[in-house]
């Protein structure tokens, strides 16, 4: 009963250690906020090509591993935003990039959202024209006389 128990409570352990080990937090060392800043910036706006729509710094994937680091060391290298964003995209693709860029091919992804805004506004109005023009139109004769025999037909019943 002893041996289960010691058994057991190694087991425990070693489960315990695995996931701590596992869970590891990379430091990394800024000299400057502003550098730290676009360090998060940069990891916060682009996605892990393993995981679903999930931004490299928040993903365990070895990939965005190397992504992180390959940020960090063109940061130290006093490479800009954009030069980074541009490496990223011609090594992993366009996926990456939660916001795509405004490109022949992405145009239809930027502009369908406002053409259907438009698109809405002008059905509105044609609705609401079409209503107010319907409610302005007089009654024909025919249409008063069936209505006045509808309203002495109810008051007779």
């Amino acid at each position: 009963m002893a041996l289960i128990r010691t058994l057991l409570a190694t087991l425990v352990l070693l489960l315990v250690a695995g996931t701590v080990q596992a869970a590891g937090i990379e430091v990394r060392e800024f000299d400057d906020p502003v550098m730290e800043q676009r360090y998060r910036s940069l990891t916060a706006s682009m996605r892990c090509p393993t995981c679903e729509n999930q931004a490299i710094n928040d993903s365990d994937a070895p990939v965005s591993a190397d992504m992180r680091d390959r940020i960090y060391l063109l940061l130290q290298e006093g490479v800009s935003d954009i030069e980074i964003r541009d490496h990223m995209v011609q090594r992993f693709g366009d996926y990456i990039l939660y916001n795509p860029r405004l490109e022949g091919r992405t145009f239809l992804l930027w502009g369908l959202p406002a053409g259907l805004v438009v698109l809405g506004a002008i059905l509105v109005v044609l609705i609401v024209r079409s209503r107010k023009t319907a409610s302005a139109q007089a009654l024909s004769e025919e249409e008063r006389a069936r209505l006045q025999a509808l309203i002495n037909r109810e008051r007779t019943e």
